[in-house]
């Protein structure tokens, strides 16, 4: 059994092979668990990889849900398919997080062409969810990125995540959390993973945590990509995933899940003054 199991979900995502490799090469006690979500490519012939091929798409939830179900690790890590990792990311990471901790590393910009760190782009420790908005992707808190460069501690709280990687205790994780709600009355089959996962954590007396300690770089498709055809996103926003969105900011703003020990309230007074938020939030959540 590996310490850590690493879950992929991917939708056509030409960079799946070299976010695997990044990982084997960086790990030092890992199982590789590629989700190939409706289609194929070919991977590092590997023992450590244990690809999982969907005949039908079932979105990244349903693709991560896969992933979970045939971990095996004490750890278990969720991920994008277009990452670089820091060397001995796994060993700092599980050397350092508690059971009842989602932990996340830094997140830099991905150089795609070099495969590298982008240094021309800002690295990213914090974010903070925003006062429930209504916008082009729902009515929700979404996850933004907040500068706190005055924050020094080298494994910190974090408000919530951005959520193309996410690191936890397995056990912890599958109590606290389970298998991720993909039914389309709900959040449907991609949105508001943040909100889920970190909510639960935080509001069900878990923690959520940066480890500025190591970090992984992240592709951030900026409008060349899109113009040259280069990459698509992955998984595309859909009119059901508005709908998921929307579920789900009134879901989590209203104080509706179960079994939670701390209201919504409690989340945004720990971490005030939070941007967005207005001074009477406790009569609106």
């Amino acid at each position: 059994m590996a310490r850590l199991s690493v879950i992929i979900p991917s939708c056509k995502d030409p960079l799946l092979r070299k976010t695997v490799e990044s990982i084997l090469e960086s790990a030092t006690d890992v199982e590789v668990i590629p989700v190939l979500d409706g289609w194929t490519t070919e991977l590092p012939d590997d023992p450590r990889v244990k690809p999982i091929y969907l005949p039908e798409s079932k979105g990244m939830r349903g693709a991560t849900n896969a992933g979970l179900a045939v971990a095996t690790g004490e750890f278990v890590m969720k991920t994008d398919s277009h990452c670089l990792f820091a060397p001995g990311f796994d060993k700092v990471m599980a050397d350092s997080c508690q059971d009842n901790w989602l932990m996340v590393p830094r997140r830099y910009a991905l150089d795609d062409k070099k495969w590298t760190i982008n240094k021309g782009r800002p690295y990213y420790d914090y974010h903070y969810l925003s006062f429930p908005e209504e916008g082009k992707y729902g009515w929700s808190m979404f996850p933004v990125p907040w500068s706190r460069k005055d924050l020094k501690e080298p494994i910190d709280d974090i408000m919530t995540m951005q959520g193309s990687c996410w690191f936890a205790n397995r056990d912890y994780f599958m109590s606290h959390v389970g298998y991720l709600d993909d039914r389309m009355e709900t959040y449907s089959s991609f949105a508001d993973e943040p909100l889920e996962v970190g909510l639960k954590y935080w509001l069900g007396g878990g923690a959520m945590k940066v480890n500025k300690n190591t970090w992984y770089a992240h592709l951030k498709k900026v409008n060349h990509h899109y113009e040259q055809k280069i990459y698509q996103r992955n998984y595309k926003r859909k009119e059901y995933t508005v709908a998921g969105h929307t579920w789900s900011g009134k879901h989590w703003f209203n104080n509706e899940e179960p079994n939670m020990i701390h209201k919504m309230s409690w989340l945004v007074e720990k971490f005030w003054p939070v941007p967005t938020w207005p001074e009477n939030y406790k009569e609106l959540c």
